[in-house]
């Protein structure tokens, strides 16, 4: 068995960890950032592949997700399935991630003003809970998780799964945030989840205790500042989508970078596996991309 260390604390770093821990290696994560200080505590987070190429490795890892978040579902892991619809404006034809999900359906009476549809129930994942059940995780397979600033990967054999921070660690420039706003609301009965692909950034996602309603898609930029004309308009979107979201309080707001590239970058090269830029499906991959990491050592 191997000595690695993992560097990145985001979803994808410690469901690799895990999967490295369970396969018997002896696993060390470093990270600039720890949750819930990480981009992944920002997702929403819903099963979805999105923002993330190329698309026949996308749908593979995506379902190796999905049965995994399934199998997770009353683990105190923060895992729920949830039914919901994707809506379009337009005739659309099957989703080209179809074969990752086993119940996908067209609906045969759209919402109004939407003339096509498809639902199945994907896994909701509550990612404060989420992220604290996989550094306990690492904790009890024996890996250790350290805050520490890098300036290049450190020696040995490393899995690369810095997001954004493979801009300056290995020199990627083809790596580019991708803003996401968010904007959390109380939970005034919905129980299912949205997607509205006419402008690809409304969704509705309902949680345990909250509701989180996005949202933007802004290439390049990297405020993390929340900006209240954009929070308005992500509400109003979000309640022309579900209208009992109108009289829902709103409880907060939060922003992340998504770190996409042209397409996910998961191989080896000498004693660095790298596995990042997954763009806004980092926890929908997370899962299948740790397997082929771990078969790569």
């Amino acid at each position: 068995m191997a000595t690695v260390t993992v560097v990145g604390a985001g979803v994808i770093g410690l469901t690799c960890a895990v999967r490295l821990l369970e396969n018997g290696h002896d696993v060390a994560v470093v990270a600039r950032d720890l949750p819930p200080h990480v981009t992944s505590a920002v997702a929403a987070a819903i099963w979805y592949p999105y923002l993330a190429e190329p698309r026949d490795r996308v749908t593979a890892w995506s379902a190796a997700s999905y049965a995994v978040f399934a199998g997770l579902v009353d683990s105190g892991a923060g895992v729920t399935m949830v039914p919901g619809t994707e809506v379009f404006r337009e005739r659309s034809s099957v989703p080209w991630w179809a074969a990752a999900v086993p119940d996908l359906v067209r609906v045969p009476e759209p919402a109004p003003g939407y003339a096509d549809g498809w639902s199945f129930s994907a896994p909701v994942i509550e990612m404060p809970v989420y992220l604290q059940w996989l550094l306990a995780r690492v904790a009890a397979l024996g890996g250790t998780v350290t805050q520490s600033v890098l300036t290049e990967l450190p020696g040995g054999l490393v899995v690369n799964a810095a997001g954004l921070g493979a801009r300056e660690l290995v020199n990627d420039s083809s790596m580019e945030p991708v803003r996401g706003q968010v904007v959390y609301v109380e939970q005034v009965g919905v129980d299912r989840w949205w997607i509205d692909d006419s402008d690809g950034t409304t969704y509705v996602i309902p949680r345990s205790s909250d509701i989180v309603v996005g949202g933007t898609e802004e290439h390049g930029a990297s405020d993390l500042e929340p900006v209240p004309a954009t929070a308005d308009a992500i509400v109003d979107r979000a309640s022309a989508l579900v209208p009992a979201l109108r009289s829902a309080r709103v409880l907060g707001h939060n922003v992340g970078l998504r770190p996409a590239r042209p397409s996910v970058r998961l191989g080896r090269e000498g004693d660095v596996i790298h596995c990042y830029g997954h763009g806004g499906a980092g926890v929908t991959l997370s899962w299948g991309c740790a397997d082929e990491v771990a078969g790569l050592l």
